[in-house]
């Protein structure tokens, strides 16, 4: 009795699942244009580059609602923003304006308006945009929509540029 199939000689078994010449990937590369079939079979999508993506992600997770709350600082105590705008609001109303910091990071596509320069209007912030020394930037998503209408009016915010 034979130890192992491949010992068995017996004529019904005795068919070669392989090629002698190096098994399956021989056989086929015997058959087939091997080069070719590289060259035009699918491969599937190309992995994904996502270091622009992280470039341009914002610094806060898309359903963080804080918005820069630790960023800012009531408008009230900055007297350089009191002394014009003291005729159009109310000390209650300065208290309720949030100004960014200096060095806070804008978030991409967010609307913001600089109360050192009201009338330039509100504008969207582009990536990596922060609040520079002069800059006062009150964030659209930190402002009671009453008092941001009072500080802007009915203006459609323009895209800020990169200079």
């Amino acid at each position: 009795m034979p130890r192992n199939r491949s010992d068995d000689t017996s004529p019904g078994d005795a068919r070669q699942p392989y090629s002698d010449s190096g098994g399956p990937a021989a056989r086929h590369a015997e058959t087939h244009d091997v080069r070719r079939e590289e060259v035009t079979n699918p491969k599937g999508p190309e992995p994904r580059d996502t270091s622009f993506d992280d470039d341009l992600a914002p610094v806060h997770a898309p359903g963080d609602l804080a918005g820069h709350a630790d960023e800012s600082v009531p408008a009230g105590d900055d007297k350089r923003i009191q002394a014009p705008l003291d005729d159009q609001l109310s000390s209650d109303e300065m208290a309720r304006l949030a100004v960014l910091q200096e060095g806070a990071r804008l978030e991409q596509g967010g609307v913001y308006v600089d109360l050192a320069d009201l009338s330039a209007g509100p504008f969207k912030a582009i990536g990596g945009q922060e609040a520079g020394r002069r800059d006062r930037y009150v964030a659209k998503r930190d402002t009671d929509h009453e008092l941001w209408n009072r500080l802007v009016g009915d203006q459609e915010p323009r895209v800020e540029r990169p200079t």
